[in-house]
């Protein structure tokens, strides 16, 4: 069940595993991006409470935490322990009791739960993973008919190559270098192929944008390097 998982991936994330909630480590940009990206989903789904959300590859619980406490039952799932562990100690100490968190594949999941989620958020995971189209199909059995899938990732192109690679990671040192590899960007005719493939349709994409000299980020329709993609399941899908 583990098998659409990079043990390099695992190991780097792991590694920096107890910085996930210092908001000046290498996770600042998460912490920066996550207002945006949290009002995002609920412009597209509306209030988030009373909501059953699943947060695929959700880390140390950046995303997952502030779902919560919009008040939705949120499980994270994640292959990575040590950050789950995090995740796990930072609900703790913030009693946030709208969250749980469990180390387990989302192929596993869906397999167990499908169909049982109203909204399914997946961020900055699938240019990690062996075979991304796998993680979206899960994400799409994972949902409700009817339901939300949301997704983010990072485009294949030179533009993205110079500004998430050679600009974040070795320039503005706003991730570790080799946080990314290259060749596992998804452009948006990928991802959106793989999304109609898996029996959701887009409804919405957005890209985000960063000013280094402000240092700040923002949403907006180009989706060049970072982008988000939102999509619903057939509310007649079986």
């Amino acid at each position: 069940m583990h098998a659409n998982a990079d043990p390099k991936e695992l190991a780097k994330f792991s590694e920096l595993a107890h910085k996930w909630w210092d908001p000046e480590s290498e996770f600042r940009p998460l912490h920066r991006i996550n207002p945006l990206r949290l009002g995002w989903i609920e412009q597209c789904t509306g209030p988030l409470a009373g909501r059953r959300i699943v947060d695929v590859g959700c880390g140390g619980g950046i995303l997952s935490e502030a779902m919560a406490q919009r008040g939705a039952e949120v499980l994270g799932v994640d292959l990575a322990e040590r950050s789950l562990k995090v995740a796990q100690l930072h609900a703790l100490e913030s009693g946030q009791a709208g969250v749980s968190y469990r180390l387990v594949s989302a192929e596993a999941l869906a397999a167990e739960q499908p169909g049982q989620f109203d909204i399914v958020t997946c961020m900055e995971m699938v240019e990690h993973v062996p075979d991304p189209a796998a993680i979206v199909d899960a994400c799409a059995r994972l949902v409700k008919p009817g339901g939300w899938v949301f997704l983010s990732t990072l485009n294949r192109n030179l533009k993205s190559f110079l500004f998430a690679i050679v600009g974040a990671e070795y320039v503005l040192k706003l991730l570790p270098a080799g946080t990314h590899e290259y060749a596992k960007f998804i452009r948006p005719s990928e991802l959106m192929r793989a999304c109609r493939e898996a029996g959701l349709t887009p409804q919405q994409t957005r890209g985000m944008q960063y000013n280094p000299l402000t240092q700040r980020y923002w949403l907006n329709d180009d989706t060049s390097v970072n982008y988000l993609v939102a999509c619903r399941k057939d509310p007649d899908a079986a």
